[in-house]
């Protein structure tokens, strides 16, 4: 039995003018065990087949364990399509899953995880992202952008109870 969405927490500090970092989080519970959340999670190259945002994922790099470690992505984002590459930590797998930015061209920086804790239901999924934009943008462009975010999150759980 799975529930929705617990709560989305959306900040915006700023620490001057021109550093503008965007970051949310948002949780659910999906009905499965957290093994099988972090195999679908970290199975960057099916993204574009169930992130509806997501054109192309393409595995730059493996660590020593055969896990890609480095991952190119097309995206669309905010009416346009946009290039980025994600760096990604197993350090803590397969409780949790992080990634930061090394290049992109709208963004000057991303940082996320996603989280895995088992619960009776199931698998409790956190999300949490920072993302600082090259420029700044309107609230209501933001506000569409955080709910892309959060659908991300509900992909993700449609995705692993498939």
């Amino acid at each position: 039995m799975a529930c929705g969405p617990v709560g989305w927490v959306y900040s915006r500090p700023v620490s001057n003018d021109r550093d503008m970092v965007d970051s949310g989080s948002d949780s659910v519970v999906v009905a499965a065990a957290p093994e099988r959340c972090f195999e679908v999670a970290s199975s960057f190259e099916q993204y574009p087949r169930w992130a509806r945002d997501v054109k192309e994922a393409i595995v730059l790099d493996r660590d020593s364990q055969g896990r890609p470690s480095s991952v190119e992505y097309r995206a669309s984002a905010l009416g346009r399509s946009t290039h980025f590459i994600l760096q990604y930590d197993y350090s803590l797998a397969p409780r949790r899953l992080s990634w930061h930015m090394v290049d992109g061209d709208i963004m000057r920086s991303i940082r996320g995880a996603y989280t895995f804790d088992q619960v009776a239901e199931g698998t409790r999924v956190s999300y949490d992202l920072a993302i600082e934009l090259v420029i700044p943008l309107p609230g209501f462009v933001k506000r569409r952008a955080e709910m892309r975010i959060l659908s991300t999150l509900k992909e993700l759980k449609a995705q692993i109870e498939s």
